[in-house]
């Protein structure tokens, strides 16, 4: 990154601070990649705005738990698919897997996110954005 870059950087992130701001705007999705927060992560196998398959995984701690996950596509306009993966009683130190089939293309710039659950509680929340 040159200097420049870096101290403009560095100015927006310094302000949103100082405004008590949190700018969020999650990696871009032209092809397949896996992406995580904390113990969720969404990985997608298509290229593009199509979506045939998400796959997620929620990773477990040193206790049984009940896990799921909710996935789903939104856009300004609103919720433009959505769908829960099986509940599932994992043991300790196990990684949950799921999939979700959207089985369709979505407008460039509509954002896939996925919400773990375990034992109820939130565990992360991976979002990215779908491009061309």
């Amino acid at each position: 990154m040159h200097d420049i870059t870096k101290k403009i950087a560095a100015g927006i992130g310094a302000t949103a601070a100082a405004l008590g701001c949190v700018i969020a705007a999650g990696p871009p999705a032209a092809a397949a990649g896996k992406w995580c927060n904390h113990s969720v992560c969404i990985e997608t196998y298509d290229s593009g705005t199509y979506l045939g398959r998400v796959e997620v995984s929620v990773t477990n701690t040193n206790q049984p738990n009940r896990i799921r996950a909710r996935v789903w596509v939104t856009n300004d306009r609103g919720n433009l698919w959505s769908a829960n993966t099986k509940a599932e009683d994992v043991a300790k130190f196990r990684t949950y897997r799921d999939q979700a089939y959207p089985q369709r293309h979505f407008p460039s710039g509509t954002r896939l996110c996925a919400e773990g659950f375990r034992g109820g509680t939130s565990v992360g929340l991976p979002c990215v954005t779908i491009t061309n």
